[in-house]
């Protein structure tokens, strides 16, 4: 007889048996059914539970304790880590520093590179500007503690921004950037998630195993009378990284 939880196992779907078992433990720590500190069940009680062979789950267990979340101890099992994820807000004020503060010591936007293209209809629809025009593209990983926990893919009107990459490289932070614009204050007028399997550049940018779970805010942010300034695609680690909707800000 297979189980719900096997059954839930896509044997066709293009990520790996051993990254799918990987997410089921990380689904089964995040509802408490595997406790923190505990130790995991046997391999072959996992491999019985998901409707897999033990290989298939000595490769998934290996890959958690490469990415911290689990311990293995000769002679005594598999345990898993206390460990808490960061909380980041999403409200009329997101803030990559100050969204953090009080959860890490340290927060720093790293430019990874920046370039100058025609903005697509996506994306000049979103800055209220003409299919075509110029746009700036920067590639940034925010980092906490010395850890990757977001990677963005964010687009200026080239002609209003012209040198923000500049001062996104020299500042670190995208709030300090447009201060330079006479930007002081602005507000995320609109904000859509989903989330995905990570891609090839995600995963390197955000030191991640392959089949990793990314959660992706899409945004648009304006100044105080409404106009568009900043269009952004965001990329959070599930693993390191929850998403908090604050209903007032």
């Amino acid at each position: 007889m297979v189980t719900g939880l096997a059954a839930s196992i896509e044997r066709r779907n293009g990520v790996s048996l051993w990254r799918q078992i990987a997410d089921k433990i990380l689904q089964g720590i995040a509802s408490g059914d595997f406790a923190e500190n505990a130790a995991l069940p046997p391999e072959v009680a996992l491999a019985e539970r998901y409707g897999v062979n033990r290989h298939t789950v000595r490769s998934a267990i290996a890959a958690l304790v490469q990415e911290g979340v689990l311990k293995a101890e000769q002679g005594r099992g598999t345990f898993v880590l206390s460990r808490k994820r960061l909380s980041y807000p999403i409200g009329a004020r997101t803030r990559f520093s100050t969204g953090l503060q009080g959860q890490t010591s340290e927060r720093h936007i790293a430019l990874l590179s920046s370039s100058t293209e025609p903005a697509s209809r996506r994306i000049a629809e979103a800055l209220g500007i003409a299919k075509g025009a110029a746009v700036i593209c920067l590639e940034t990983r925010g980092e906490a503690d010395g850890h990757p926990v977001s990677r963005a893919t964010t687009w200026f009107d080239a002609q209003r921004f012209a040198g923000i990459e500049d001062a996104m490289a020299e500042t670190g932070s995208i709030t300090a950037s447009l201060k330079r614009f006479g930007i002081n204050d602005y507000l995320r007028q609109s904000t859509v998630l989903s989330a995905r399997h990570a891609d090839a550049d995600d995963l390197a940018a955000l030191d991640l195993q392959p089949g990793a779970i990314v959660l992706v805010t899409v945004a648009v942010n304006v100044t105080l009378d409404g106009q568009p300034i900043q269009f952004a695609e965001s990329r959070f680690p599930a693993e390191r990284v929850e998403l908090r909707l604050l209903a007032n800000d």
